[in-house]
C-alpha cells in the first residue's frame, strides 16, 4: 500500500496504548529520525504491532511515500505477495523509470501474468526492486513498514534484503516487526539496511499491566488480582488484557489465592499441545502447575514416579523450559500452567493438591494444599491454615497471610472459637499491612453485613476507616456507628478515639483537638489493658506535639518508648520510632535521623509491611534531600511514589516528596505537575495538612522554575493555612525562606523582612538552627535590595559556613549561589565555580542549570533602566556592556555608591568604569554624560 506525503494524520498521533513503551518508542523514533531503520522483535502479543503502528504514524509524516505490507501464516507460501503489497500501487509511477528488462521482471512478479521467478529473472528482478526504491526516493523520503516479517514469503524477503544492502545514502528507511518466540532475530536483520537498530519488546511490569487494564476499562481489580494477572500473563499485554476481559465477564468475583479464569482465546494457544501428551504426563504437569515451586524431587514425593521422562516429553513439545536453570520445573510460559490447571476437572485438581499437602516441605505450603484439597468446613484444616497464616505473617509475607486467613475462615465452622468472622478480620488486617486496601475493605464490609459481636463490628469499622487513608471525610458516617457499637468498652473506645485524633488533624486541622483525642485514646487503652494501642496513641500524640512545637513533645516520646514495648509498634509508621525520627530531622540531627529511619525501613521490609515501607522510604528520601544527596533522594522518592500508587497508600504524601525531589534533582516540570496533583487531591480529601504541604512544595518548584509571582501566591496561602492550623514550628515545612526570597524577587521587600522576623522568633524558641541559617540567607537578599551590599556579603558568608557544618548540602549550595550573584553583576569565568561545584556534588540539576544560565546571562539584561536613559544609551554605541550600564544609572542621577550597590560591584570599579567612559566619549565628567545623552535625544 502506498500513502502519499499529503496524508493529514498528525505526526504526534501516538496511541494511548503505548503503556510502558516510552523508552522503546523514543529510541526507535530517534533512529528513524536519523534516517536509520528499525527492527522490533519479541514474542506474540507483546505489543510489537502497536508500537510499529505508532512509529509508522509519526515517521510517515516526514515521508513522501509509505510502503506497507503485512502477511499471515496461511499466505506465506505465496511468492511475491509481500512485494505486491509494497509496490502494487506505485508500479505505474515507477515502471517507466526502469530499464525494460527490470520493468518486465517486476511487472511479471507483481501481476503474476508471466512466469517470473528469482531463478529465471534473477538479477533483473533484484535490480528492479532497487531501482524502484531509488525512483521513489528521488521524489522524497520513503518509509517501508513491514509487520509480521516471519510470515513474509521467502522470495519477497530475499528481494528486500538485496535492495536494503545497496541503498547507501538513498533516503529509504525500513520499519519492521518480527515474532521471535525466543528465536534469534539476526537472520531477519539481513532484510534491512546495514546498521539497522534491533529493539526487543520486553514484558510489561506489574504497574504497566495495571495501567493497561485500567485503560481498557478493567478497573476495580484488587491488587492481588492484578499481581496474578501479571504473573500469569508473563507481562504480555495481549494475554493480560484477555485475562482481564475474562475476569470482567465472570459473574463470580475472583478470590485471592484462586486460579484465574483462562479464556478460551488463550487456552486454545496451548491446549492443542497439551492434547499431544500422554495421560500420565498430563497429570504430572497438573501437579507441577498446582505447586508453588515444583521440582523433580517434589513430583516424586507426590507420587509421580516417571516425572523425568514425562517432563522430557513436555519439554519436547515446548511446554516446559529446556534450558538448565537449577532444579525447578519451569513452564515455558506461565499461561501454560494456568490453562492446564483451569482445564483440569475439579476432582483432579483436588487430588493434585492432596498429594502436595504431604509432599511439600514447607508447612505453609502444605497447609495451603490441604485447604485446596478439602471441601466444606473442617476445624482441623482451619486451625492449620490459621497457624500457617501466623507463620507467613512472622516471615514478613502479609499478603500470603491474608490469603491463608481467608482460606482458614472458609473452612471454619460457624460455632467455632475463634469464629469465621474473627479470622476474616485478621485476614483484612494482614491485607492492610500488605497494601491490599481494596481486599481489606471488601472483607470488612462483608463482615458488617452479619456480625453482631461489638468487638467484631468495631474491628470491621476500624478496617474501613484505615482503608480510607487521608480521605477521612469519605468515612465520616462510620464514626457514630462505631461509637454506638463500642458502648462503654474502654479498649474499643480507645480504637475509635485514636481514629478521631487523626480526623481532627487531617480534616479539621485542629491540633489541640487532635492532641486531646490522642491522649484520651492512650488513657482508655491503658484502662483496657491494651498496651499496643496505648503506645500507638502516645506516639501519635508525640507527633502532633512535635508539629505544634509543643514543649511536651520530648517527654511524650520518652513515654512512648518506655517498656514494656510491643514489637508491632517499634517499626510501625505511626509508632514511637518514627515519631523520634521526625523530632530528630526537625532538630537538625541528620545523621541520627538517617540511622533511625534506615533501621526502621530495614525492619519493615523484613516484616513485609507495605504501608510502613512507603512511609519510611519517604523518610529516608527526605533525609537524603536535606543532606544534599539529591540524586539518591530522587530515586527513593520515585520508588515511594510508585509503591504508593500501586497500593493506594499515602499517594498525596509521596507525590509531595517526589515533587520536591524532582525540583531539586530532576525535572522541574514534573515537580510542578506532582505538586499540583497533590494539592488537588488534598483539597478533594478535605486534608488541610497536606494541602499546605502540597502548596509549600508547589511554591518551591515555582521558585526553582523562575516563577517568583507564582511562588509568592502559593506560599502566602501556606502561611494562611498553617496559621489557621496552629503550626508554629518552621522546621515542619521549611517554606518561609523560599517565600521571603520570592518576595524579594518581586520587590516586596517589607513583607519579606516581616516573614523573616516572625519566623525567626519561633525558630529561636525551638532551636531550629538550619531554619535560622536559611532565614539569614533570605535576609541577605533583603539587605542587598536595600543597598546594604557589604553587610549582605558578610551575612551570606556566615550562612554558607553554618549550613555546611549542619550538613545541609543543598542549602549550602544555594547560599553559595546567592553569594556569587551578589559579588558581581557581570560574572567572570570563575564567578560561579563554587556554587556550580556544590550543586554538582548534590546532583541538583535544576539548580545547576540556574547557575549556568546566570553565568551566561548578558549583564544588560540584569539591570532595569528608565525609558529616557535607554533612549540616551542607543546613541552611545561605542561603550562596552558594563560601561553602558554605569552610564544608564548616571543618567538616572545615581551616585557612585548607589551604582555600586545596584550592580553589586565596588565603588572603585564604578570609578574605573567611568574613567573609560569619559575617554571613549571624549568628555570629562558625569554631567557631560547627561548632556551628551540629552543632546542626542533632542530633535
Amino acid at each position: 500500500m502506498t500513502v502519499p506525503r499529503d496524508f493529514q494524520e498528525p505526526a504526534n498521533c501516538r496511541p494511548d496504548l503505548l503503556i510502558g513503551r516510552d523508552e522503546l518508542f523514543n529510541q526507535a523514533s530517534e533512529q528513524l529520525a536519523r534516517g536509520g531503520s528499525v527492527l522490533l522483535h519479541g514474542p506474540a502479543g507483546i505489543g510489537k504491532s502497536t508500537v510499529l503502528r505508532a512509529l509508522a504514524t509519526e515517521s510517515g509524516a516526514t515521508a513522501r511515500t509509505v510502503l506497507r505490507c503485512s502477511a499471515t501464516e496461511s499466505e506465506s507460501h505465496l511468492p511475491f505477495l509481500a512485494l505486491a503489497d509494497l509496490f502494487g500501487l506505485v508500479l505505474d509511477d515507477v515502471s517507466d523509470k526502469l530499464p525494460a528488462a527490470q520493468r518486465t521482471a517486476l511487472e511479471s512478479a507483481l501481476t503474476g501474468r508471466g512466469e517470473s521467478t528469482l531463478l529465471r529473472d534473477g538479477l533483473a528482478l533484484r535490480l528492479a526492486v532497487l531501482s524502484a526504491l531509488r525512483a521513489l526516493a528521488a521524489e522524497g523520503p520513503v518509509l517501508i513498514v513491514a509487520d509480521d516479517m516471519q510470515w513474509l514469503d521467502p522470495a519477497s524477503l530475499e528481494l528486500l534484503g538485496f535492495a536494503a544492502r545497496r541503498l547507501g545514502d538513498i533516503p529509504v528507511r525500513m520499519l519492521c516487526a518480527v515474532r521471535t518466540d525466543g528465536a534469534e532475530h539476526d537472520r531477519h536483520l539481513r532484510a534491512l539496511p546495514p546498521n539497522s537498530l534491533a529493539i526487543r519488546c520486553n514484558p510489561l511490569t506489574r504497574d504497566q499491566v495495571a495501567s493497561l487494564l485500567d485503560h481498557r476499562g478493567y478497573t476495580g481489580l484488587q491488587r492481588s488480582t492484578v499481581r496474578d494477572i501479571h504473573r500469569t500473563s508473563g507481562g504480555n499485554p495481549f494475554f493480560a488484557l484477555e485475562l482481564g476481559r475474562a475476569l470482567s465477564e465472570n459473574p463470580t468475583p475472583h478470590r485471592p489465592g484462586e486460579p484465574l479464569p483462562v479464556p478460551t482465546s488463550l487456552r486454545d494457544l496451548v491446549l492443542s499441545r497439551l492434547e499431544m501428551l500422554s495421560a500420565d504426563a498430563r497429570r504430572t504437569l497438573l501437579v507441577a502447575s498446582a505447586g508453588a515451586r515444583p521440582t523433580p524431587a517434589l513430583l516424586h514425593a507426590a507420587g509421580r514416579r516417571d516425572a523425568e521422562a514425562e517432563m522430557a516429553q513436555a519439554a519436547a513439545l515446548g511446554l516446559l523450559a529446556t534450558e538448565a536453570e537449577g532444579p525447578a520445573v519451569r513452564f515455558s510460559h506461565p499461561l501454560i500452567s494456568a490453562a492446564l490447571y483451569a482445564e483440569a476437572p475439579a476432582q483432579e485438581r483436588r487430588d493434585a493438591h492432596r498429594a502436595l499437602s504431604t509432599a511439600a516441605s514447607d508447612p505453609i505450603e502444605r497447609a495451603r494444599h490441604l485447604a485446596l484439597a478439602t471441601t466444606g468446613t473442617d476445624p482441623g484444616v482451619a486451625a492449620r491454615l490459621a497457624e500457617a497464616a501466623a507463620q507467613a505473617r512472622d516471615r514478613g509475607a502479609p499478603s500470603m497471610a491474608a490469603s491463608l486467613g481467608l482460606l482458614s475462615a472458609r473452612h471454619t465452622p460457624a460455632d467455632s472459637v475463634p469464629a469465621p468472622d474473627e479470622r476474616r478480620l485478621t485476614a483484612a488486617e494482614d491485607a492492610i499491612t500488605a497494601g491490599e486496601l481494596d481486599l481489606a475493605r471488601d472483607i470488612a464490609r462483608d463482615v458488617l453485613t452479619r456480625a453482631t459481636v461489638p468487638a467484631d463490628r468495631v474491628r470491621a469499622w476500624i478496617t474501613v476507616i484505615d482503608t480510607a487513608g487521608h480521605a477521612m471525610t469519605e468515612v465520616d458516617a462510620v464514626f457514630p456507628q462505631a461509637l454506638a457499637d463500642a458502648g462503654d468498652d474502654p479498649g474499643l473506645l480507645a480504637l475509635i478515639r485514636y481514629q478521631l485524633a487523626w480526623r481532627a488533624l487531617l480534616v479539621e486541622g485542629d491540633f489541640d483537638e487532635a492532641r486531646e483525642e490522642a491522649a484520651r485514646s492512650a488513657a482508655l487503652a491503658e484502662q483496657g489493658g491494651d498496651r499496643y494501642n496505648e503506645l500507638m496513641a502516645l506516639a501519635f500524640q508525640a507527633q502532633i506535639e512535635t508539629l505544634m512545637g509543643h514543649p511536651d513533645a520530648p517527654a511524650t516520646i520518652k513515654r512512648a518508648l518506655k517498656e514494656p514495648q510491643d514489637p508491632r509498634v517499634a517499626c510501625h509508621h505511626n509508632g514511637a520510632g518514627y515519631s523520634r525520627f521526625r523530632w530528630l530531622i526537625m532538630s537538625d540531627q541528620l545523621s541520627e535521623a538517617r540511622a533511625t529511619v534506615t533501621a526502621l525501613l530495614r525492619e519493615v521490609r523484613r516484616r513485609g509491611s507495605v504501608e510502613s515501607e512507603v512511609h519510611f522510604l519517604r523518610g529516608v528520601a527526605e533525609t537524603e534531600l536535606r543532606s544534599g544527596h539529591c540524586g539518591r533522594a530522587l530515586d527513593l522518592a520515585r520508588e515511594s511514589l510508585m509503591m504508593a500508587r500501586d497500593t493506594g497508600i499515602g499517594e498525596v504524601a509521596s507525590a509531595v516528596l517526589a515533587s520536591i525531589a524532582e525540583a531539586s534533582g530532576g525535572s522541574v516540570e514534573r515537580a510542578l505537575e506532582l505538586a499540583r496533583e497533590a494539592v488537588d487531591h488534598a483539597e478533594g480529601n478535605g486534608d488541610q495538612m497536606y494541602e499546605s504541604r502540597g502548596l509549600a512544595v508547589l511554591g518551591y518548584a515555582q521558585l526553582v522554575a523562575g516563577d517568583a509571582p507564582g511562588a509568592v501566591r502559593s506560599l502566602r496561602r501556606v502561611r494562611e493555612l498553617e496559621h489557621g492550623l496552629g503550626i508554629t514550628d518552621p522546621a515542619r515545612g521549611r517554606w518561609q525562606g523560599d517565600l521571603a526570597e520570592a518576595l524579594v524577587r518581586i520587590g516586596e521587600i517589607g513583607e519579606a523582612q516581616d516573614v523573616i522576623d516572625v519566623t525567626r522568633v519561633n525558630a529561636l524558641r525551638l532551636g531550629r538552627e538550619s531554619v535560622l541559617a536559611v532565614l539569614d540567607r533570605a535576609e541577605a537578599l533583603v539587605r542587598a535590595a536595600r543597598g546594604e551590599h557589604e553587610a549582605a556579603l558578610v551575612q551570606l558568608t556566615s550562612v554558607q559556613d553554618r549550613l555546611a557544618k549542619l550538613g545541609y548540602g543543598l542549602e549550602e549550595a544555594r547560599a553559595a549561589f546567592v553569594l556569587a550573584q551578589l559579588r558581581t553583576r557581570r560574572p567572570g569565568p570563575t564567578s560561579y565555580d563554587e556554587s556550580a561545584r556544590l550543586f554538582r556534588r548534590c546532583r541538583a540539576l535544576p539548580w545547576l542549570r540556574q547557575v549556568e544560565a546566570a553565568a551566561l546571562a548578558r549583564p544588560e539584561e540584569q539591570v532595569t533602566v528608565t525609558a529616557a536613559a535607554s533612549d540616551g544609551l542607543d546613541s552611545l554605541e561605542g561603550l562596552a556592556s558594563m560601561e553602558r550600564q554605569v552610564a544608564a544609572l548616571v543618567m538616572e542621577g545615581a551616585t557612585n555608591r548607589e551604582i555600586a550597590a545596584r550592580l553589586f560591584i565596588s565603588v572603585k570599579t564604578v570609578e574605573a568604569t567611568l574613567t573609560r567612559v569619559y575617554r571613549k566619549l571624549g568628555i570629562r565628567s558625569r554631567v557631560d554624560i547627561v548632556r551628551l545623552a540629552a543632546g542626542r535625544r533632542s530633535p
